[in-house]
């Protein structure tokens, strides 16, 4: 039994497969426009299977129940074990989609797919860092907007912290659309976020550049940075220019061939993809960049997906795609100052692995059932549940709505367990870690960065609602008062938190 979180539903195989081939046609057709009647399943391929399809469907229901249960007894013997993941923990484009369309007062969202673990991806948490392996926490609270035996439950899996003097060389192809659709601004800010990169370099640094669009040129070839802002490559970006038709397979595949010339398992080995959007993606392409993702069950050549343009014409399914089966980060970079803080301020933590093949286990009190979930995937099925990379300076987190049968059994104090495994990043050993406390000691916790995270959760789930019913309709008006609740919760915690004010910003310019 398998349950995609409350924004997933679960495709076939062949459905995913068919899914991501986006069908192609002219680039400029690529943008989205709101349409009237869909049904949203974000899966995957979640996106428009159809190039000349001008409408992303609406969000499905929210629920993430395990299995429908409502006819059988309530089980309070058995213990509740469910597998969790998110997407991948640097996934992250629709926050700055839906923050982008709003200060364009672009109020529809329609072109928008809200993914909410990207939301839990993109904020930042301050969880104290381990110094080695990864740590765990976890943090509880009665549901304020729940029935009796409702709870909130955050799990976070935190990494080690390392600093730009340590993070190992890098060995980079970026790989950019200069085709006809890039014109304006999508090239100024491909440019822009080249050039923030290579402030980020040091001297030994691998850095090679392919552009693409009918044809491909390889601008640079293994070139050694001489450190930050190096002459060679600011040059080349400056050179860049948009213009032809596009074709994203012969520019992944020159791109790959380029990263294995210089691959190296004591650097970081990295497609950076740069595109906005508007290519096709199909199976070859998919079977091209797993081959390169997993080399021999070792580290391999991930992939990063950076979008550039207009949060309206954006087209984020082929990075949705392509960065999972790449297992590297999707971002989007709509302004200039986006691109400095992906590149600048977050560039070890979309670029680095820090653990790999991270899976997080959930073990619950008997009678429990998870109603609402953050993140991507829940199983009581490991084989079910995909592992996901997690990078330095980062965290996996999971806000998880709860209820429960048995309301009784809290009287006996029950415990939760959270049991982490991964892969040494650099020996591919197995490691594990494992967290327990009882329901009381969970309730006893600092809740600064549990009710951040209830904050993010309720600000996304209720941007769906927005986009699914309208402003003003009851359902967004419920999911705003949620929302609300939640966010007073943080800022009563921590007033000067940037990220708070920034929800705080969109949320009333779509108030009811």
């Amino acid at each position: 039994m398998t349950t995609r979180n409350p924004s997933v539903i679960l495709p076939s195989l062949l459905l995913l497969l068919l899914c991501s081939c986006f069908s192609g046609g002219d680039k400029g057709d690529s943008g989205y426009a709101p349409a009237e009647g869909d049904t949203d399943t974000d899966t995957d391929a979640d996106a428009d299977t159809d190039a000349d399809t001008d409408a992303i469907p609406d969000e499905p229901e929210d629920t993430a129940q395990p299995e429908d249960t409502a006819e059988e007894d309530c089980d309070d013997v058995t213990l509740v074990e469910l597998f969790i993941s998110p997407d991948d923990s640097n996934s992250m484009a629709s926050p700055v989609m839906v923050r982008e369309s709003v200060l364009d007062n672009w109020t529809s969202l329609n072109h928008v797919h809200i993914r909410t673990w990207e939301f839990m991806n993109y904020y930042g948490f301050d969880f104290e860092r381990p110094t080695e392996d990864l740590a765990i926490t976890a943090a509880l609270a009665p549901d304020p907007a729940g029935e009796t035996g409702a709870y909130i439950l955050q799990v976070s899996v935190t990494s080690p912290a390392v600093t730009r003097a340590e993070r190992d060389p890098m060995n980079l192809v970026l790989s950019l659309d200069t085709s006809g659709s890039m014109g304006g601004k999508p090239i100024s800010l491909l440019r822009e976020s080249c050039r923030s990169l290579a402030g980020q370099l040091v001297e030994g640094d691998i850095i090679s550049m392919v552009t693409w669009d009918t044809s491909q040129s390889v601008v640079l070839d293994s070139h050694a940075v001489t450190g930050p802002d190096d002459e060679v490559l600011l040059d080349a970006i400056d050179q860049l220019n948009s213009g032809g038709g596009t074709d994203l397979n012969e520019g992944l595949i020159t791109a790959y061939d380029l990263a294995m010339d210089n691959y190296d398992e004591e650097r970081i080995n990295r497609v950076i993809l740069i595109s906005d959007g508007g290519a096709n993606v199909g199976i070859t392409d998919k079977e091209l960049i797993a081959a390169h993702a997993e080399r021999e069950d070792g580290e391999g050549v991930y992939l990063m997906g950076v979008g550039v343009g207009t949060a309206t014409s954006y087209n984020d399914a082929l990075m949705d795609t392509v960065t999972d089966e790449g297992k590297g980060a999707s971002v989007f970079i709509g302004s200039e100052m986006e691109a400095e803080a992906i590149f600048d301020h977050r560039i070890i933590e979309v670029l680095d692995v820090a653990a790999r093949d991270v899976q997080v286990k959930l073990d619950l009190p008997p009678g429990f059932e998870i109603t609402r979930f953050s993140g991507e995937e829940m199983s009581t099925d490991p084989r079910e549940v995909e592992p996901q990379h997690l990078a330095p300076n980062d965290a996996m987190v999971f806000q998880q709505h709860l209820s429960t049968c048995a309301p009784e059994l809290l009287d006996e104090d029950p415990e939760i367990t959270v049991t982490v495994t991964w892969r040494d990043a650099v020996s591919f050993e197995g490691e594990s870690a494992s967290f327990s406390a009882t329901w009381s000691e969970l309730q006893a916790v600092d809740r600064r960065l549990f009710w951040k995270g209830e904050a993010v959760f309720t600000y996304a789930e209720a941007l769906k609602d927005f986009r699914r019913y309208g402003q003003g309709s009851s359902e967004h008006s419920t999911a705003y008062t949620v929302w609300a609740q939640a966010q007073a919760n943080a800022e009563a915690l921590d007033a000067d938190d940037e990220d708070l004010a920034e929800i705080r910003g969109v949320m009333e310019a779509l108030a009811p």
